[in-house]
């Protein structure tokens, strides 16, 4: 069994690997569909110059929203968004992990198409299909938990679950640098086509090829199959739901807070990185988007060899899994409250985007930690839990942009430190309470009687 484990693990032409790389890309159009409108309001709402029929200067707005009603705007996809994360969580297991996944990103990028006419038929219909691809989205992270329930051996958790999420941060960076130079030389409206038509090209290659488990995949070698089915073991029918053991687990709301912090900070610079760099900095909006997507590269760099780094501590160096966790979560958030400190006491912008910089690749690093902790205590109920801690997650994309938009109406950069002070005091809190609580052993409500005990 070692030879295969070795044989199986190294290649990226394992199927599980080939698995991790299609669902990189699938999260990186789940971010850049996710992030394209913050880009877009800069150019949609900015001030453009004109004369009138008296060759007399004027100046108008495409669309004239203040900045609470962009907060709302920006807000309103985590309306739809919040709502299906335990639904998706409850029917992956259910309807199809591979198949709720990839439908929902091609809902997306479909409604994604339709913007800019929505747009134009004003703020109402352009929140409520905002809401709508929030619902669309909900579904994608508890999907991909079912998923790797199903694909992913307990030793390789770290590495195949951040290899796909890294993709959020690389669909961020490719699409704040790409969105802001469609917008300012190709219209706002080329930024929704553009990735609008990424999408669905992606969700007809993933619907195409990837498979609920081994068992069905018809292109799995017969010693990688073997090899993940007797890691994994057979996972019993999930029955009804221990609700009440769940919601009485402190590991599981020890995920929630560290979830809950790492996106109260992730939002609010997801959202509002490109007006902030607009109003501190007075960047032309294609070089906003550039040094907005600057962070983000440096958090799809973390992710990555923060997964390497977690699973090679637990199998080189028999580290604990609960450790591993909580070693990478609260190291992350320790980080990111001093560089969010650090950002609030410097008036450079060059040495806030650097501080931002450090602030958000720290963050890379929780994603080995609290992220794939779901699968750690409970496999079974892995996307649920996924669902669960991601609907509190959620709660920070709602009220983060607001609060912002009413903090920052003067624009001032005294106004953005205190955004900044509330996302590093919220990371401290989130890591403090991730120590005392995480776990990363099975709990006794997630096994049956004859399950055996996994690392």
């Amino acid at each position: 069994m070692e030879n295969i484990q070795n044989k199986s693990s190294k290649s990226l032409l394992a199927r599980r690997y080939q698995i991790a790389i299609l669902s990189f890309f699938g999260f990186f159009n789940v971010y850049a569909l996710r992030v394209n409108l913050s880009i877009a309001v800069v150019k949609m709402t900015e001030e453009i110059e004109a004369e009138d029929t008296h060759l007399n200067n004027y100046t108008y707005r495409e669309f004239d929203w203040d900045s609470k009603q962009q907060g709302l705007l920006l807000s309103s996809f985590f309306y739809g968004y919040i709502v299906t994360q335990i639904p998706g969580g409850w029917l992956a297991p259910y309807v199809g992990a591979a198949k709720l996944f990839g439908f929902g990103i091609l809902a997306t990028a479909l409604a994604t198409l339709f913007t800019p006419v929505i747009a134009r038929a004003g703020l109402e219909a352009l929140i409520a299909v905002r809401i709508l691809e929030g619902l669309f989205e909900g579904v994608t992270f508890p999907a991909m938990h079912a998923l790797w329930s199903n694909w992913a051996p307990p030793m390789e958790r770290s590495r195949l679950a951040t290899i796909g999420y890294s993709g959020n941060y690389v669909g961020t960076v490719v699409a704040m640098i790409t969105c802001g130079f469609l917008a300012e030389h190709a219209g706002w409206e080329s930024v929704f086509y553009v990735y609008g038509v990424v999408g669905v090209i992606w969700c007809s290659i993933w619907l195409y090829t990837v498979k609920e488990s081994p068992a069905l995949d018809k292109n799995i070698s017969s010693e990688e199959r073997n090899y993940i089915e007797s890691s994994i073991g057979v996972l019993e029918e999930k029955g009804s739901t221990p609700w009440r053991s769940i919601l009485m687990s402190f590991p599981v709301w020890a995920i929630i807070a560290a979830h809950f912090s790492e996106n109260w900070g992730f939002y609010t610079l997801l959202t509002q990185l490109p007006t902030f760099l607009s109003d501190v900095t007075k960047f032309k909006l294609d070089k906003t988007g550039f040094m907005a997507a600057i962070p983000y590269l440096a958090m799809a760099v973390a992710v990555q060899g923060g997964g390497l780094l977690a699973d090679l501590l637990r199998t080189r160096f028999n580290v604990s899994t609960t450790w591993v966790r909580k070693l990478f979560t609260c190291s992350a958030f320790i980080g990111q409250t001093v560089f969010m400190l650090a950002t609030a006491f410097t008036f450079s912008p060059t040495v806030a985007v650097a501080f931002l910089t450090l602030a958000v690749g720290f963050g890379g690093f929780a994603w080995a930690g609290f992220s794939v902790n779901h699968l750690d205590i409970a496999p079974k109920y892995a996307s649920l839990l996924m669902g669960l801690s991601n609907t509190f997650a959620t709660i920070p994309g709602i009220i983060s942009p607001g609060l912002t938009g009413i903090i920052v109406q003067d624009k001032e950069a005294e106004s953005w430190h205190i955004v900044f002070y509330i996302s590093a005091a919220i990371y401290l809190l989130g890591g403090i309470f991730y120590l005392i609580f995480a776990s990363g052993e099975r709990q006794k409500w997630a096994c049956a009687a004859d399950e055996i005990e996994m690392a």
